[in-house]
């Protein structure tokens, strides 16, 4: 079975998925503190009704994205009528993330069936807690040949990627992206991609910074900062950066107190690797607040770097934790020149009070998305697309976008037998004429 031919059973499958996840809910906010210890409130905001509100958007309107979408008729056609099909590609696998390891499987799961599709879904092994609460849901809810959840390492993803598939769906880094990718050319696949990049936070002169702070904080410091849109660095009008940075430390040590490590508000990083891997990024002596860190419980706190080179280790690639590099700068040939210097990223954030200055950013570099006087919460917004361009990404989803990115869509015409135009019929002699005339008038 590669699809599920009527809506009705999608729909009656998409209302006993919110059944199952509503049942097991504290369960699962148990499994993401186990796996790294997300906080309850972040586990209820960004997983279990981020995704319950999904489910409910889909049930809600999966009759109407699903039927036939008729447009105005070609000239050339007529008489007819003309008409949009969605149909589902068939058999769906879809590789999620760790760092929000519920949404990011569930999300994806729930616009593949809402479009008709069979899916393998294959979470992360770094999550194995609530990888295991997720297999259980689908268990409880679909048949093997509806939808299923199989578990390995590298390996066995790559073994994935060998076989053949009607659409892959990836989340994660922009190398395993590629490797994605790659695999799908093989068979011609049709793939999203949602990656990450380096995301610029852009605080422009006169802006309101006790404002800002609070929202940057908060965007980038959730999970610890191991999200794909969080601010990755900072781009301050050097006339604002002391003012900016000393808002920014009175603001982390309001959120998380004297000593995050003992804050109940703020997560771990996901596994001793990563850890590492952060832990190369902090220079010493640029570290202006933070810099402490535990192996033991895979802690870093929220840390600020002053002024990093844009080819220190922090500022290559997409940092995806608690770190927050400061860059100054004073004029827009210097904002140009950073972020000219990175691919293009999956967000891009602009504080500033000056109207002008803020569109003339979101329109002048390719992105995304992003916010104007906020970061994060574009993401929540069901009617907007999510997805990266270039290096951060390809494809988008949320709301009708996910289902019209698992959806084929055909051009149909319906032509009756009667009013047949000979014109078009050979021979055709003494027809050019006539033909060149009406195109003229179209």
């Amino acid at each position: 079975m590669s699809s599920i031919s009527t809506v009705a059973k999608r729909k009656a499958l998409l209302k006993k998925l919110l059944v199952a996840i509503q049942k097991h809910e504290k369960a699962i906010s148990e499994a993401l503190y186990k796996d790294f210890k997300k906080p309850a409130f972040e586990a209820y905001l960004t997983e279990t009704q981020y995704v319950i509100s999904d489910l409910k958007h889909t049930i809600s309107n999966i009759n109407r994205w699903a039927k036939p979408k008729r447009v105005c008729p070609s000239i050339l056609n007529l008489p007819s009528s003309e008409f949009i099909y969605s149909e589902p590609y068939g058999r769906v696998l879809i590789i999620s993330p760790w760092n929000y390891p519920f949404q990011l499987a569930m999300c994806p799961l729930i616009a593949a069936i809402a479009a008709g599709n069979t899916v393998v879904l294959k979470p992360s092994e770094l999550t194995f807690n609530t990888s295991q609460i997720v297999t259980k849901i689908v268990e409880e809810v679909f048949d093997v040949k509806e939808a299923v959840v199989v578990h390995g390492g590298a390996e066995f993803t790559q073994s994935l990627l060998e076989k053949r598939w009607d659409y892959i769906f990836f989340t994660g880094s922009v190398s395993v992206g590629k490797i994605v990718a790659q695999a799908a050319a093989k068979y011609l696949t049709p793939v999203t991609l949602e990656l990450g990049g380096k995301n610029p936070c852009i605080i422009d002169e006169g802006a309101n910074l006790e404002i800002a702070v609070k929202r940057i904080v908060w965007g980038k410091f959730i999970n610890a900062g191991q999200t794909c849109i969080a601010p990755d660095y900072i781009l301050v009008q050097a006339k604002e950066k002391y003012n900016f940075v000393e808002l920014l430390k009175q603001e982390i040590t309001r959120a998380y107190g004297e000593n995050p490590e003992f804050s109940n508000d703020f997560a771990r990083i996901i596994n001793t690797k990563n850890w590492q891997r952060l832990q190369a990024m902090i220079e010493p002596k640029k570290v202006i607040f933070g810099g402490v860190s535990n192996l033991e419980s895979r802690y870093i706190s929220p840390t600020l770097l002053d002024e990093p080179d844009l080819n220190s280790e922090v500022m290559k690639d997409e940092i995806f934790g608690p770190i927050l590099p400061i860059i100054s700068y004073h004029n827009e040939n210097d904002i140009q020149k950073i972020i000219a210097h990175y691919e293009k990223p999956l967000s891009l954030y602009v504080f500033s009070e000056n109207k002008d200055f803020a569109e003339k950013m979101i329109t002048h570099y390719s992105f995304g998305g992003g916010c104007v006087n906020d970061c994060v919460i574009h993401f929540s917004n069901k009617r907007m697309p999510f997805g990266g361009v270039g290096h951060s990404g390809l494809g988008a989803y949320h709301g009708k976008f996910g289902f019209d990115s698992f959806s084929h869509k055909k051009a149909i015409v319906k032509k009756p037998t009667w009013g047949d135009v000979p014109v078009r019929y050979a021979p055709y002699k003494n027809k050019l004429k006539y033909i060149k005339k009406l195109l003229s008038w179209l």
